[in-house]
C-alpha cells in the first residue's frame, strides 16, 4: 500500500474513533471504582483480626464463624441480588447494593460482640454479592461483544487495587483513630461512589453525553429478543453452565490464594505479617495485570475476525497454560521466585475469569445475564466452602505441605476450560439463544 493511502487510512480510523466516542469507558471506570470499595471492605475485617481477637477477646474459632457468616450470605447474596438487577436494572439496583453494603460496613463500628459481627458480616456479604452480577449486566448494556471481555478486565481489576489499597490505608486510620474509625471510613467511601453513579449513569438510549454514533456502536451487535426466561428455565442454556463450570474451577483457587498465601511464605520462608506487605502488593499488581490483559487479548482476537466464543477458548487456554508452574512454587528455594510463580498464576486467573463472566453475556439474553452470573458464583461460593474446609484438614493431615494444593490448582483451569468446550458451541458467537440451548 502506498504511504499516502497508509496515511489516510490511518487518518480515517482516528477520526472514526473520535466520531464513535468514548463515555461508555466513563461506566467502566465507576464499575471498577465499586469493585474496589468492594474488596476494601471485605479486607478490613481480616486486616483489623488481630487487634480485634485481643480487644474484643476472640477464639480462633469464633473469627471463623464470622467469616463463614459472610461466606454463606454472599452466596445467596449472589444469586438471589443478580436476578433482582435483571428485574430492577442496574441504574437503581447497582447504587442500592453499593449503599446496602457500605452502611452494614459501618454498622461493624458499633459492634462488640461475636452475634453483633456476625450480623454485621452476614449483612456485608448478602449486599456485597450484587457487585458483580451487576456489574457484568451493566457491560453487555454499554458494550459490544468485541469489547466485554476488555470492559470486564478493567472494572475486575478493582479487586485487586481493593486488595492493595486496604493494607495500606486501614494501618494508618487504627494508628491515629482507632480500629472502629477504619470501619467508618471505609464503608463512606461507598456512599460517596453512589452520589457519582447518579450523576454519571443514565441508561445508553437515553444518556445526554452519548453520541449517536456510540450509541450506534453500543447496539451494533445482533439483536437477541428478550423474553422472561423462568429461573429454572436458565439451566437449559449452555451458557449458564459454561459460567458455573468456568467460575468453580478458578475461583476456589483464586481464594486460595487470598486465604492462604501468607501463611505459606510464613511457614515456608519466614516471612512475618509486615514483610509480607510488599509481596502480597506484587501479587495484586499482577492480577491487574493479568486481569486487563486477558479481557485485551480476547478482544483483540474478535476485532481481527476470531469468532467471539473461539477468542474466548484460546484466552482461557493462554491463561490456563500460565497456570500451570504454579505447581513448582513450593518447591522453589527462592522465596521472589515462588512470588512471581504465585504472581504469574494470579495474573492468568484474572484474565481466566474476565472471560468467564463475559461468556454470559455472549452466550444468554441481556435481561438474563444478572440471574446467570449470580447462579454462577452461588455455585462458586458453595463449592468454595467445601473447598475450603479439605484445604484445612489436608494441610493438617501433611503437616502444612502445600505441594499438592499448589499441584491441584496448577491443573484446575484447564480441566475446567476443557468441560467448558464440551458444553459451548463449536461455531459461532453463541449469541443466539435458540442455538444454546442443551
Amino acid at each position: 500500500m502506498p504511504k499516502d493511502d497508509k496515511n489516510a487510512t490511518s487518518a480515517f480510523a482516528a477520526a472514526a474513533v473520535k466520531r464513535i466516542g468514548h463515555y461508555r469507558w466513563t461506566i467502566c471506570a465507576l464499575l471498577f471504582f465499586s469493585t474496589t470499595i468492594n474488596y476494601m471492605d471485605r479486607q478490613v475485617l481480616g486486616l483489623l483480626k488481630p487487634t480485634l481477637m485481643g480487644e474484643l477477646h476472640w477464639s480462633e474459632s469464633d473469627f471463623g464463624d464470622i467469616v463463614a457468616a459472610f461466606s454463606l450470605a454472599y452466596a445467596f447474596g449472589y444469586i438471589g441480588i443478580g436476578r433482582i438487577m435483571d428485574k430492577i436494572g442496574v441504574k437503581f439496583g447497582l447504587p442500592g447494593a453499593v449503599a446496602s453494603w457500605s452502611l452494614f460496613a459501618c454498622v461493624h463500628a458499633f459492634m462488640n460482640s461475636v452475634t453483633g459481627f456476625k450480623f454485621a458480616r452476614a449483612g456485608l456479604g448478602l449486599t456485597e454479592g450484587g457487585n458483580f452480577p451487576a456489574s457484568i449486566k451493566t457491560v453487555s448494556e454499554w458494550f459490544p461483544a468485541k469489547e466485554r471481555a476488555l470492559a470486564t478486565g478493567l472494572f475486575n481489576a478493582g479487586s485487586n487495587v481493593g486488595a492493595v489499597v486496604a493494607p495500606i490505608i486501614v494501618p494508618i486510620i487504627v494508628l491515629y483513630w482507632g480500629w472502629r474509625p477504619a470501619f467508618l471510613v471505609t464503608g463512606g467511601i461507598g456512599l460517596v461512589w453512589v452520589i457519582f453513579w447518579f450523576m454519571f449513569y443514565k441508561k445508553p438510549e437515553d444518556h445526554p453525553k452519548l453520541s449517536a454514533e456510540e450509541l450506534s456502536y453500543i447496539q451494533s451487535d445482533p439483536v437477541v429478543a428478550e423474553e422472561k426466561i423462568p429461573w429454572i428455565k436458565l439451566l437449559g442454556y449452555r451458557g449458564t453452565w459454561a459460567n458455573i463450570v468456568g467460575t468453580c474451577f478458578s475461583a476456589p483457587v483464586w481464594w486460595f490464594y487470598l486465604n492462604w498465601v501468607p501463611g505459606f511464605l510464613a511457614k515456608q520462608y519466614g516471612v512475618n505479617l509486615m514483610s509480607a506487605i510488599l509481596p502480597l502488593v506484587v501479587i495484586y499488581c499482577m492480577a491487574d495485570v493479568g486481569s486487563i490483559g486477558g479481557g485485551w487479548l480476547s478482544s483483540h482476537l474478535i476485532k481481527r475476525g476470531v469468532k467471539t466464543l473461539r477468542a474466548r477458548k484460546i484466552t482461557f487456554l493462554v491463561c490456563g497454560l500460565c497456570v500451570v508452574p504454579v505447581f513448582m512454587a513450593s518447591q522453589v528455594s527462592n522465596v521472589w521466585t515462588a512470588i512471581l510463580l504465585i504472581g504469574v498464576a494470579a495474573s492468568a486467573h484474572q484474565g481466566y475469569s474476565a472471560n468467564v463472566y463475559t461468556i454470559v453475556s455472549d452466550t444468554m439474553p441481556k435481561n438474563a445475564v444478572g440471574s446467570v452470573v449470580g447462579i454462577g458464583g452461588f455455585c462458586a461460593y458453595f463449592v468454595g466452602t467445601f473447598v475450603s474446609m479439605g484445604v484445612g484438614r489436608l494441610l493438617d493431615a501433611t503437616n502444612g505441605n502445600y505441594q499438592v494444593l499448589f499441584a491441584i490448582a496448577s491443573s484446575l483451569y484447564l480441566i475446567g476450560l476443557l468441560i467448558m468446550h464440551l458444553i459451548l458451541p463449536k461455531t459461532g458467537s453463541g449469541r443466539t439463544p435458540a442455538g444454546i440451548e442443551v
